[in-house]
């Protein structure tokens, strides 16, 4: 499985670093709606399939979506589709879409801006941001159209009392046809 990284890269030398020390994606965000041009640069230094894309988006007020930087901090006014399409056509091998409303609810992923993304790109779309059960990944795919799913909260968090302990599913849940 590739390794990739992610948070405060700004610069190529940042991007040569990480892949120094054995990463084989890297993941950007804020520079990559400030400097979109270094995805360009990026993907023809070190290949499309190294370079991942992540767009944060909140849903605002009348279901506009906008792109958000900074740790989710920062609104750019930005539409996720539009950035999804320039950082696709400028060489992005992935877009991972976090959806900063749903992220750590474990409610479920939004589905309508996944579906939107995904079908603006050829390019693979990870979805991030409310995973709680396997059916929230099943939906991912299915209604979604995601490629991929990124979990945490689901990974970690157990029981009406969301205790802390790492799990997983079982081989039976990740096969049975309970969603």
């Amino acid at each position: 499985m590739p390794v990739a990284y992610g948070g405060g890269i700004r610069t190529m030398d940042d991007m040569q670093r990480i892949f120094r020390a054995g990463f084989e994606k890297v993941s950007i965000n804020t520079v990559a709606a400030s400097n979109p041009i270094l995805i360009h640069e990026a993907a023809k230094e070190f290949g499309s399939q190294s370079l991942i894309v992540s767009i944060d988006v909140r849903r605002k007020l009348l279901g506009r979506y906008e792109v958000y930087v900074n740790g989710g901090r920062e609104g750019t006014w930005l539409d996720p589709v539009t950035v999804a399409k320039r950082a696709a056509e400028l060489g992005a091998g992935e877009i991972l879409l976090n959806s900063i409303d749903r992220d750590g609810t474990m409610e479920g992923y939004d589905l309508e801006i996944t579906r939107k993304v995904a079908d603006s790109v050829s390019i693979p779309l990870i979805a991030c941001g409310g995973a709680g059960s396997l059916k929230h990944f099943h939906d991912a795919f299915h209604k979604g159209g995601a490629s991929a799913v990124a979990a945490g909260s689901f990974f970690v968090f157990m029981g009406k009392n969301r205790a802390v302990l790492i799990t997983y599913p079982t081989q039976a849940d990740l096969f049975s046809e309970v969603y």
